[in-house]
């Protein structure tokens, strides 16, 4: 990157991620880093007053006003640096705590497209992971902090030592020198830092290897695990691998702290080459009278800590440089756009529920492939109607889902609410419409009357309601709490743990609670037992009254309820009628899917 990219990413980043995101902290970094390199100043420079007054025997008034301006203005630093301490940890949690949400916050954001996107994903997932070594938000903060203090300590021990340099004891050649040797030293240390970062990088970026330690660690701490570890006596091989590689690691870790330990050499040396100089230069103008005593002392401490802090702002520029490569990756995730269409249009409330959804010669791929999943669908279904999708698996029955929610947008053709194209409609206004349960659901480890309302607040007596219609009224007329009852132990140890089949009858209460005039269910009953599969199939009308329900099922059995089947084959529908009908096309791919599944219950 160019310097000018380096000031334009340092300045956005101190603008959205110090001043925007906690203004507080950012102002009470800055006057700690000021105030802590100031008090370092305001005894050196009255210490030298003094030792000066004592040597010329200066009125006792003039000692005294001395030493009260040195301990009264170091006193009065001290309580006002001490305050803004306080002010700065007080404070210093809620930056990281928001630069934790605002993962989630852009992740709200994003198109489902991008959340779907493994390549988004990585970079989400690469950009957490150095932010936990330091990059980005810590070491933005750590440089602000830094070069407030050193810049401030610089301009005053300029100011302290001004005089030194133009003192006629000192000659031209060796004021050149001095200031040769500073701009070598920092020149050296810019360089040997630069290059030990890019070693450092390497490191880092070695993603793959710091991605399997992750997962490594995930998964033998995950006490899910601990079955498989035991049962399949995985104990040594898990240990040996772990071994290997962490042997691996260690090893590269080792030649690059040697080969970084190597590259301070030369700026040490030549940084106490400069400080012989220094002190060649004063004991030469003392001897020949031309600086006082408490002069000496002042200009040691002086020009030593000036050194110090031009030595880190050396080492600190080639951080700030690094942490700028880190900066730019970070914005470019909290950068990507969601180019999903939002729409203006209200979705039209009838009082009838005569609502028409039409597929017009819809064609689909996901980002980034080639291969379609749908292709040329054309499909109509009315707001009361009963519609089952069929197929195999791959088959796109999931993703003619998705873009009836508008999870995604197709490629090819359009899809109509009441001959409406659904993208002029107000995005969220439309997803209202939709009440779903999708294979891979999630559930919180809410209170469970939080997670069948989606809300902090819910009406317990509906709550109830719907847990009985998804069969769930037995288990729950079991909790001593209700619906106040957590689901699992994420924050009550005291929660619920539940079966994958009781989480998802738990999932279509979720969905019945929102009454919503479509109903879509993708395999709502996989993980249900004989019984519990039954007994929703047996309610399924009841369940969803007259609503529309899309349901994705591969069990054929299950939809001999349903108004209309539609068959998907390689994301093509190629039939749609009633179970009675399509059965009786022998050469049909329903007849072939049914034959195939009879098999199984025939005898």
């Amino acid at each position: 990157m160019t310097l000018w990219e380096h000031c334009r990413i340092f300045h956005r980043a101190v603008k959205e991620l110090c001043y925007r995101m906690e203004k507080r902290y950012t102002i009470a970094m800055v006057l700690d880093a000021f105030l802590g390199a100031v008090i370092g100043y305001v005894p050196i420079y009255f210490s030298a007053r003094l030792i000066d007054a004592l040597y010329e025997r200066r009125p006792l008034e003039t000692l005294v006003l001395y030493v009260a301006l040195t301990v009264g203005l170091v006193f009065g630093l001290r309580l006002l640096h001490t305050y803004v301490v306080s002010v700065k940890q007080i404070s210093e949690e809620n930056i990281y705590r928001k630069e934790q949400w605002g993962y989630s916050e852009k992740a709200m954001e994003l198109s489902y497209a991008s959340i779907e996107d493994p390549e988004v994903d990585r970079l989400r997932y690469r950009i957490q992971k150095e932010s936990q070594t330091g990059y980005n938000l810590y070491y933005l903060h750590r440089l602000i902090e830094d070069f407030t203090r050193e810049f401030t300590s610089v301009l005053a021990s300029i100011a302290l030592v001004s005089s030194f340099f133009v003192l006629p004891e000192i000659s031209l050649l060796a004021r050149l020198a001095m200031l040769g040797g500073v701009f070598l030293t920092l020149a050296v240390h810019i360089v040997c830092t630069n290059i030990s970062q890019k070693i450092n990088r390497g490191l880092w970026d070695n993603v793959d290897m710091n991605i399997w330690g992750e997962q490594f660690s995930d998964y033998v701490e995950d006490y899910g695990s601990g079955k498989d570890i035991r049962l399949f006596a995985m104990e040594d091989f898990l240990a040996e691998e772990a071994y290997r590689r962490e042997f691996d690691y260690c090893r590269h870790t080792v030649e690059i702290s040697c080969r970084q330990a190597l590259l301070t050499i030369p700026g040490i040396v030549l940084e106490n080459v400069l400080k012989y100089g220094v002190y060649a230069c004063l004991i030469v103008a003392a001897l020949a009278g031309g600086i006082t005593v408490g002069s000496i002392a002042k200009y040691v401490s002086c020009i030593m800590l000036l050194l110090s802090a031009l030595q880190r702002i050396a080492g600190d520029i080639p951080l700030w440089m690094e942490n700028n490569h880190y900066l730019k990756r970070y914005f470019s995730y909290f950068d990507i756009p969601n180019e999903m269409y939002r729409g203006t249009l209200t979705v039209e409330k009838r009082d009838d529920n005569d609502y028409q959804v039409e597929f017009r010669d819809v064609s689909f791929r996901y980002p980034n492939t080639q291969e379609y999943a749908l292709r040329h669908v054309n499909l109509k279904f009315k707001i009361g109607e009963k519609l089952a999708i069929v197929g195999q698996n791959g088959s796109g029955k999931t993703t003619f889902i998705k873009l009836l929610c508008r999870l995604y947008d197709p490629c090819e053709g359009e899809i109509l609410l009441n001959g409406v194209n659904i993208q002029k409609y107000d995005y969220d206004e439309y997803l209202s419409i939709f009440s779903v349960v999708f294979q891979d659901f999630q559930l919180f480890d809410f209170r469970l009357g939080e997670v069948v309302a989606s809300g902090r607040r819910f009406d317990a007596k509906k709550v109830r309601e719907c847990l009985e219609k998804a069969n769930f009224g037995e288990r729950f007329r079991e909790l001593p709490r209700g619906a106040e009852t957590y689901l699992y132990k994420g924050f009550d140890q005291s929660g619920l743990e539940i079966s994958g089949g009781e989480a998802q009858k738990i999932a279509l209460a979720r969905a019945l609670y929102r009454d919503a005039p479509f109903i879509l269910l993708d395999e709502p009953t996989a993980a249900l037992d004989p019984i519990s599969e039954y007994e929703v199939y047996s309610n399924f009308n009841s369940i969803s009254g007259d609503k529309t329900a899309v349901y994705i099922s591969h069990r054929l059995a299950s939809c001999r309820f349903c108004d209309k089947i539609a068959v998907f084959d390689k994301g093509r529908i190629v039939q749609v009628g009633k179970h009675e009908e399509l059965v009786r096309e022998t050469d049909g791919k329903y007849h072939e899917l049914w034959t195939a599944q009879a098999q199984y219950y025939a005898g």
